[in-house]
Order: structure tokens, then C-alpha cells, then sequence
């Protein structure tokens, strides 16, 4: 059977402006349409609802007792559709409603989580839901409003926001290498034990620059880890050498736990050297993606460069 409710609610919205006004001609004009379009819409709710519900004379249209239950109850439709207009113009006016955000784990630990703890301040309408996963989230299958990538290549199908540059650097304990045994040069490090994030052997070789000059050198050691907190852990118990990015080591570099190696050789980030803030294109950004991708450009540089 053919649904007759789409239909049924386009008569009943013009018959409700009939009964409002009491007159075809009358509704007509406020409709911006013709008296015989009207007609013809009651005419086609009368006969859908098989009953009379208009009375007409040449001078004057009142209700039947059908006509009043239906106009009653047009009524309350007519006003559920302007509350759910008036509430969609709130939403379109204030952050407010869950953000599902998506951040790599330590980078989110690190950079991300204190930032939301700050967003959340200044957007009360607005729950955040971050979610730490060392893998790529789909956006629409997962249903994640922004994710934070540190990637080289991102999917051609979304929008990136740059937020902040990333560097690396080499990295030991302090007091772990003797100063004498300290590499001067990146094909050095074939002599130390290297600890390598990954899960195979794409992170075996790691680049170097100092001004024009590059050097590659294949490093070996007897760990390899997907995270870089553990990473990190690993190098400062002395475990060997590490190429770890900033925000994870340079607090350690500043209260001299750890030393930075080769500092005049510019290592080539693992993955990217950008972080980005990522989210599907729509033809209305909401509030709260909005002042939280805006929150994130303007608070992530200082907050990374104070470390």
C-alpha cells in the first residue's frame, strides 16, 4: 500500500491556514499560491480522511466536528515543526551537542587532552568524547567529527587544518653514552643500539639532513615498539638511542634527562612533519566543530611551544 502521510501533511498544512483564517482567498495570499490550489489541497484531505471538514457558503468556511478534531491536531503538528526550526536555529547559533574526536595515543595524552580540558571551559554546551588510537578511524563509518593526524599522506576525501609542525630529534639518557663514545655523524650510529617505533622494518632507516648534506643510515637494536611513550620510557632507563618527536622528549631535554644527539643534523620525521586536524566536508560546518577546530589552531603552537 502507497504511504499517503507525506501527502496527507502537505494538505494539512494548507488546510490548517484555512481554518486559521477562515477563508480560501485569505489562506491563498499567505500562502503565496491560488485559491484553486488551496481548494484543490483541502478537497484532496477531505477525500484522504474520507470526511467533510469544511462547511462552505459563498460567504463564509467554518469547521465540522471532523474538521475541528483535525485542525486541533494540526495544530500541535504545525507547532512541533516550529520548535524543531527553532531548536535547529539554537544549534546553528551555539557549540553545543557531543564532538567525537579522534587523536593518535600519545599525542592526544600529551597535547590534546589538556586542550579539551580548556575548550570544555569556554564551550559548557559542548561534551567531548576523545578517542586514543594508534590507527587511522574512518570518519563516517566510526562516526567521528575530527581527527588528529600526524601522517605525510591524507585521504583525498576530507578537509585538513594544519595546526602545528612536528620535528624530531635523537635522543639518549643523560649519562648513557660516555661523552668520547658520543656519535659526531648519523653513519655513527651504526655502533649503538637503536630503538625503533614500528611494527616492521620501514623504520630500520633513518635520514638526516644538515644544510644540503643528507645522510641515510640502516640502524639495528633489540626493540621495536608502536608506541612512543613507551619508546620513551625505554630510552631514559638507558635502554639505547631513540628518535622521538618533540612534544614527547623536549621536556625531558629541558630538565636534562635526556641528551640530544647529532643537534646540527635535522633527523626526517617517521611519519609526517605536521600534525592536522582532519573532518569531512558538509555544506554547514556545526558550532561546536567549529570553535573547537578554531580552539585547537590558536591554543596547540603556544601550548607545544612552551614545553
Amino acid at each position: 500500500m502507497t504511504d499517503r502521510l507525506p501527502e496527507q501533511m502537505a494538505c494539512i498544512a494548507v488546510f490548517a491556514r484555512v481554518a486559521e483564517l477562515r477563508s480560501f482567498s485569505a489562506a491563498a495570499r499567505a500562502l503565496g499560491t491560488t485559491k484553486s490550489a488551496v481548494s484543490k489541497q483541502v478537497a484532496r484531505l477531505e477525500q484522504l480522511m474520507n470526511a467533510q471538514l469544511l462547511r462552505r457558503t459563498t460567504r463564509s468556511v467554518s469547521l465540522t466536528d471532523a474538521g475541528e478534531l483535525v485542525y486541533e491536531r494540526a495544530l500541535h503538528a504545525i507547532a512541533l515543526c516550529r520548535d524543531a526550526e527553532a531548536r535547529v536555529g539554537e544549534l546553528g547559533a551555539q557549540a553545543v551537542g557531543l564532538l567525537r574526536v579522534s587523536a593518535p595515543l600519545t599525542f592526544g595524552q600529551r597535547c590534546i587532552g589538556p586542550l579539551v580540558q580548556e575548550y570544555l571551559k569556554l564551550q559548557p554546551g559542548v561534551q567531548v568524547q576523545l578517542v586514543l588510537l594508534d590507527r587511522e578511524v574512518d570518519l563516517a563509518e566510526e562516526g567521528f567529527d575530527v581527527a588528529i593526524r600526524l601522517n605525510r599522506v591524507l585521504p583525498n576525501d576530507v578537509i585538513a587544518r594544519e595546526l602545528v609542525p612536528i620535528r624530531y630529534l635523537l635522543c639518549a639518557a643523560a649519562g648513557s653514552i660516555a661523552p668520547r663514545s658520543l656519535p659526531k655523524l648519523p653513519k655513527d650510529l651504526t655502533g649503538f643500539n637503536c630503538l625503533r617505533y614500528g611494527e616492521g622494518e620501514t623504520s630500520r632507516r633513518w635520514r638526516f639532513r644538515r644544510g644540503a648534506e643528507t645522510q641515510s643510515v640502516e640502524v639495528s637494536g633489540n626493540m621495536l615498539v608502536n608506541n612512543s611513550e613507551a619508546l620513551r620510557r625505554a630510552m631514559l632507563d638507558g635502554a639505547g638511542i631513540a628518535l622521538l618527536p618533540d612534544f614527547v622528549v623536549e621536556d625531558d631535554l629541558k630538565s636534562r634527562r635526556a641528551v640530544e644527539l647529532l643537534p646540527k643534523w635535522k633527523p626526517e620525521p617517521l611519519f609526517g612533519d605536521k600534525a592536522y586536524a582532519i573532518w569531512l566536508p558538509d555544506r554547514r560546518m556545526l558550532p561546536k566543530t567549529r570553535t573547537f577546530l578554531d580552539f585547537l589552531s590558536s591554543s596547540l603552537p603556544a601550548q607545544v611551544k612552551s614545553r
